[in-house]
C-alpha cells in the first residue's frame, strides 16, 4: 500500500452526543409504538433517564424537530409528528452541520444588504409590519416561548421593506433552510431575548434611515445567532 493510501485512512468520526441521543429517542418511539400526537417525556425527565445534561437533550430534540419528527410546543413539550421507518434522520443530521454553515454564509451575504436597503426604502406600512412582528415575538418570549414565528415574521418584513424582487426571491428560495437554522438558534439558552433586543436595534436603524447602521446591526445579529451547539466542537 503506498504512502498516500495509508495517509487517507483515518478512524471514522465518533458520533456526537446529540446524534447518539437522537438514535436512542428514535428507538424509544419504535419500542413503545408511539405515533403522531403522542408525547415524549419532559426534558428534565429525559435528561435523568439518559444520564446526560438537559442542554444535550434539548439539542437532540431540536435535531428531531428540524427533521419534522416532532413539534416542540410551549406548554405541551415534544409532540410526535411522525416516526421514520428507517434511520434516514440520522443520515440527514450528519449533512445538516455543513448545510447550516452555508445557510449562515448566505444570510450574511443577503440580509445585511437587505437591512441597508430597508433603511433607504421603507414606507410607514413597512415599519408597521416590522413593529407588529417584533411585538409578536416579544409576546411569545414573555410567555416562555422561543419566538420562532415572530422571528420569521420580522425577517420577512425587513426583506419586504427592501423592495427588491430579486432579493425577496432569493430569500424565499432558502426560507426552509433558514427555518432550520432559526429553530436551532432560538433553542439556545437566553437566545430568544437576545434576538429580540437585536431586532429592536435593527428596527431603530431602519426607522432612522441609517443604511450603514442597519446593515451593521443585521451583521452583528446574524453573527450572534450563528453561535449554536451544532457548530461547536465539543460533543
Amino acid at each position: 500500500m503506498n504512502r498516500e493510501s495509508v495517509q487517507s485512512l483515518r478512524p471514522p468520526p465518533r458520533p456526537r452526543l446529540y446524534e447518539q441521543l437522537v438514535e436512542q429517542l428514535l428507538d424509544h418511539m419504535t419500542e413503545r409504538r408511539l405515533g403522531p400526537g403522542d408525547r415524549l417525556p419532559a426534558e428534565r425527565e429525559l435528561a435523568g433517564l439518559l444520564g446526560v445534561s438537559r442542554a444535550s437533550v434539548v439539542q437532540a430534540l431540536v435535531a428531531l424537530e428540524v427533521q419534522g419528527v416532532i413539534d416542540v410546543r410551549h406548554g405541551d413539550g415534544a409532540v410526535i409528528r411522525q416516526v421514520p421507518a428507517d434511520r434516514q434522520v440520522l443520515r440527514a443530521l450528519r449533512a445538516r452541520r455543513h448545510r447550516l454553515r452555508e445557510v449562515i454564509d448566505a444570510r450574511q451575504a443577503l440580509e445585511v444588504r437587505i437591512a441597508a436597503l430597508a433603511a433607504q426604502r421603507r414606507t410607514e406600512n413597512d415599519l408597521d409590519r416590522i413593529d407588529a412582528a417584533v411585538a409578536t415575538m416579544a409576546d411569545d418570549v414573555a410567555r416562555g416561548g422561543r419566538g420562532v414565528a415572530g422571528d420569521e415574521q420580522f425577517h420577512s418584513a425587513v426583506t419586504a421593506a427592501a423592495h427588491s424582487g430579486l432579493l425577496d426571491a432569493l430569500m424565499e428560495e432558502i426560507s426552509e433552510l433558514i427555518r432550520e437554522s432559526r429553530i436551532e438558534s432560538l433553542s439556545q439558552p437566553d437566545r430568544p431575548a437576545e434576538s429580540l433586543s437585536a431586532h429592536q436595534r435593527i428596527v431603530d436603524a431602519i426607522r432612522s434611515g441609517d443604511a450603514q447602521r442597519a446593515g451593521e446591526a443585521m451583521a452583528e445579529h446574524i453573527d450572534a445567532v450563528s453561535d449554536v451547539a451544532l457548530l461547536r466542537d465539543e460533543n
